[in-house]
């Protein structure tokens, strides 16, 4: 018999290469608030409604799961941040760019709102977007 299970993602952990580096850009930098700081892991916490965000040592991460920490390019995710409007879309961008991340898609307007995409010092993708 079959059991269905109700899915949350109740945090999404990024495996980083510098942990120092990775944990200034969000807290420091994009304003993410830490409630968690241990050697080796840090967890912020996004507010009401989000999930958790944690950064664990790369290589950590990888023993943790059993896996090779080998890898770089797409990874097949990207993060998005959903905006009131496009002058927050624009500050996040800004934010993220001052704080050490990329732009890698700058924001403009397409036929549905605004959107641009930015990585972080590792690499991951975030999308920051408004349908205003």
């Amino acid at each position: 018999m079959a059991t269905n299970v109700s899915l949350q993602v109740s945090a999404i952990m990024l495996g980083v290469e510098d942990l120092d580096r990775a944990k200034k850009f969000y807290a420091d930098g994009l304003g993410c608030e830490i409630d968690q700081d241990h050697r080796g892991f840090v967890r912020y916490s996004l507010g009401d409604g989000s999930s958790k965000l944690a950064l664990y040592e790369r290589e950590a991460a990888a023993r943790d799961a059993g896996v090779s920490a080998e890898g770089s390019g797409f990874r097949g995710v990207s993060f998005h941040f959903i905006a009131d409007s496009r002058d927050a879309v624009d500050e996040v961008m800004r934010a993220a760019e001052a704080a050490g991340g990329t732009v890698v898609k700058a924001a403009a307007a397409v036929q549905w709102g605004y959107f641009g995409y930015f990585s972080d010092p590792d690499g991951y993708l975030w999308k920051v977007a408004t349908a205003a």
